[in-house]
């Protein structure tokens, strides 16, 4: 009997240790639109302040054409479906590449990334496609005013970060973003170019 008595509570401490304590709430650790203050990366907090708002406006556009691939992927059709089934899910897969990169320098910079769909599509400076399925050159004008919509952004965005004296987010926006975008443009114009399969003209 004496044994029992004690078995029992170690038996409940074990089990309590164990439950999963889920229903917990707090303030955030940190607000959208912030930065840390005291971050010892040799950028002023005005700097990255800046920085990281733009870069949540990129991360938003990024985002955006990342699912208008995927969107472009399930729904293309015609006699070209299988290249541009393929073609633009790589380009996907690529800009979901830029997102994470996009938004850890965000992070690095001691900012706060956007996340969330709801909020990506509050930021976005892209047009909202419809939920339509559409001719495959409507398909690509679309995805490539949304590219020349985030070069242009880019462009003035790399200047003013190198004028800021932000060379790590100059060189990420250069190497990274404006050549992926520059690349995936080609690729993809390329297919509203009229050209004879069989016979040249």
């Amino acid at each position: 009997m004496s044994s029992m008595a004690v078995k029992e509570p170690k038996q409940a401490l074990e089990v309590d240790r164990i439950t999963p304590q889920w229903h917990q709430h707090a303030n955030p650790i940190q607000k959208f639109g912030t930065v840390i203050k005291d971050l010892p990366i040799g950028l002023e907090e005005e700097v990255r302040l800046e920085v990281t708002k733009r870069l949540n406006l990129l991360l938003a556009d990024t985002a955006t054409i990342r699912d208008l691939y995927k969107k472009s992927h399930w729904q293309v059709a015609g006699p070209t479906f299988y290249q541009l089934h393929l073609l633009f899910d790589k380009h996907y897969e690529q800009q979901a590449e830029l997102i994470d990169t996009i938004a850890e320098r965000i992070q690095i910079l001691g900012g706060v990334a956007v996340a969330l769909s709801a909020d990506i599509a509050e930021l976005t400076r892209l047009e909202r496609a419809p939920r339509d399925r559409e001719e495959v050159p409507v398909i690509i004008t679309r995805l490539l005013d949304a590219h020349h919509s985030i070069l242009k952004e880019v462009h003035d965005f790399a200047k003013k970060a190198a004028d800021l004296g932000d060379d790590g987010t100059n060189d990420m926006l250069v190497s990274d973003v404006l050549r992926t975008n520059e690349l995936q443009v080609w690729f993809v114009s390329e297919h509203l170019v009229e050209m004879p399969l069989i016979r040249a003209k």
